[in-house]
């Protein structure tokens, strides 16, 4: 089945799970590779081999080694837009934002599973963060991103987005608690999907008192990772 089917459960035919699972394996070779060798000392030909498949057959399913290393962030972007979308109107921004992203990590997370392990996937987080050329696609997605959250985020207020600037401060202020998490999860000791979870609830939880009232006069308690 494809990320999407995997996602929303529809059911796929014999030929689109065996593409399915030809994909899954593939992704699952390159980002062992990544996070074992090194992302730019990894070559095509290596993730084709290991999976025993030509080179032509990888260039099938992803466009390049970049294209790989995002996949899995991708299938959780487009799964947190699809949760978005389907918020009830009446919701404040940041109410819809954060039920999005709960509700797509409650999902999400055995399809990635299904995919690759856990453990691996955190590692293919911290193998992002430091590797420069990877760090900086993740920024430029990033933006990319925002700014579709931003577009959803007008359109669900019938703001302007093009004279509003609220959308977009919102958005800002949302994923920058994403990234803070993000990192967080990736230096934390417990690696689940669970505790990625309850970190960003966390977090998003602090995002309104963090933004007014006096700190001073009323001190937020620290959450410490595992």
């Amino acid at each position: 089945m494809t990320d999407g089917q995997r996602a929303t459960g529809r059911p796929a035919g014999l030929r689109e799970r065996k593409k399915q699972r030809t994909r899954d394996a593939l992704l699952r070779a390159a980002l062992g590779l990544f996070v074992t060798q090194g992302y730019e000392e990894t070559t095509v030909d290596e993730i084709a081999d290991a999976v025993e498949v030509s080179q032509r057959t990888f260039f099938r399913y992803f466009a390049g080694k970049e294209s790989a290393a995002f996949a899995v962030q991708e299938m959780v972007e487009s799964h947190f837009l699809l949760e978005l979308r389907q918020r009830p109107a009446a919701e404040p921004p940041f109410e819809a934002m954060r039920h999005a992203v709960l509700c797509a990590w409650n999902s999400i997370g055995e399809a990635i599973e299904a995919i690759i392990p856990v453990e691996l996937h955190m590692r293919t987080y911290q193998m992002i963060e430091s590797t420069p050329p990877l760090l900086a696609a993740h920024m430029r997605r990033s933006v990319a991103l925002e700014e579709q959250i931003a577009a959803l985020i007008a359109e669900r207020e019938g703001l302007d987005l093009a004279r509003d600037p609220r959308p977009r401060v919102a958005v800002a202020a949302f994923s920058g608690v994403m990234r803070v998490t993000g990192q967080l999860w990736g230096r934390g000791r417990d690696g689940s999907m669970d505790a990625l979870r309850a970190l960003t609830e966390t977090y998003l939880d602090q995002l309104g008192p963090a933004l007014a009232g006096d700190w001073r006069a009323h001190p937020a308690e620290t959450a410490h990772l595992n």
